[in-house]
C-alpha cells in the first residue's frame, strides 16, 4: 500500500503553529485584549507576584491592568505578545578638558582673522592642552610673544581693527606691575587678561603636580630655577615636564587663570 500509493498520511501531518510576534509596548500604543474586546493605549506597567502587567486606557479614560501572556492581545487584528520595551540608555554628553560639550568628527575650518597672545611657549602649550578642542572648533589661533616686551611691535604689525581683534593673556597681571604698564591704553580691539601668579607653572594646582604648595622664591632668583632646586626636580626643563604631564583639564588649574582664558576666548569670537 505505501509502496503503490504513497505515504496516505503525509497530508495529514501537523505543522508546527508559528508563535505570534513580540511586540514592545511602547508609550501610546493601541492594542486590543484579546479575552474582552478592551481597547486602549499603552499608558503604564505594573508588577505582581503573578507577572507584568500593562496599562490601557481607552478613548474615554478608563484605565484597566491585562496580563502579559503570549498571544493576548491583538494589534491591527492580529495576534501579538507585549514586552516591555528595552531601556534606552541615556547618551553620555563627552566633555573637553575644558569642560565644555566636545564635539565629535570635527572638520578642519578656516582659521578666524582674531588670535590669541600668550608670553610664552610654556603658557601656549598649557592653554593648547586644556582648551585645544574649543579653540580648533572655533578656528582661533594661539601664539606666542616671546616675551610681553614684544606686545607693541607686535600689535602695529597686526593692526587690530573690525573682525580682526587681539586677546591677550599676561603672567603676573597685578596692579603696579610691569606687566600692567605695558597693557593698558591698547583699544577697544584688544583685550589683555591674566591672572597673578610669578609664571604659568604657579597656574596650576598644586595638588595635581604633588606637592603642598609653590615654594617663595626671592625677587632676583630666576623662578622656575629656584622652584627646581626647592623641589628636587632638577633643570627647569624637567620641572616643566613634570608640571605639562599634570594638566589634564580645567580642575588643575586655578580660577583666575580659567576665567582669563575664557574671556579671551568669548572676546575673540565674538561678533563685531
Amino acid at each position: 500500500m505505501t509502496v503503490r500509493y504513497g505515504d496516505i498520511y503525509a497530508g495529514h501531518q501537523r505543522r508546527k503553529k508559528t508563535p505570534p510576534p513580540e511586540v514592545a509596548a511602547e508609550r501610546d500604543l493601541v492594542v486590543e485584549d484579546a479575552a474582552t474586546g478592551f481597547c486602549g493605549a499603552v499608558v503604564g506597567f505594573d508588577r505582581t507576584y503573578d507577572g507584568d502587567f500593562v496599562r490601557l486606557e481607552d478613548r474615554r479614560g478608563k484605565t484597566r491592568l491585562f496580563a502579559m501572556r503570549p498571544a493576548a492581545f491583538l494589534l491591527d487584528g492580529k495576534p501579538v505578545t507585549l514586552v516591555r520595551p528595552k531601556a534606552v540608555p541615556a547618551k553620555q554628553v563627552t566633555r573637553s578638558a575644558s569642560g565644555s560639550t566636545r564635539v565629535d568628527n570635527l572638520r578642519a575650518r578656516v582659521a578666524l582673522p582674531s588670535r590669541i597672545w600668550v608670553e610664552g611657549i610654556h603658557d601656549a602649550a598649557i592653554v593648547e592642552r586644556v582648551w585645544g578642542h574649543d579653540l580648533r572648533v572655533e578656528g582661533v589661533v594661539v601664539e606666542h610673544l616671546e616675551g610681553l616686551d614684544n606686545l607693541a611691535q607686535r600689535l602695529t604689525e597686526f593692526n587690530p581693527g573690525p573682525g580682526q581683534k587681539v586677546g591677550v593673556l599676561v603672567d603676573h597681571l597685578v596692579t603696579g606691575s610691569k606687566e600692567s604698564h605695558l597693557t593698558t591704553g591698547l583699544g577697544p580691539y584688544v583685550m589683555v587678561t591674566g591672572h597673578p601668579f610669578i609664571d604659568v607653572w604657579e597656574a596650576v594646582r598644586p595638588k595635581a603636580v604633588g606637592i603642598n604648595e609653590w615654594p617663595h622664591v626671592p625677587r632676583g632668583e630666576d623662578w622656575k630655577t629656584g622652584v627646581c632646586r626647592r623641589l628636587g626636580w632638577g633643570s627647569p626643563q624637567d620641572g616643566w615636564r613634570r608640571v605639562y604631564a599634570a594638566v589634564n583639564s580645567y580642575k588643575d588649574l586655578e580660577a583666575p587663570l580659567i576665567g582669563a582664558v575664557e574671556r579671551l576666548v568669548d572676546f575673540v569670537t565674538a561678533p563685531d
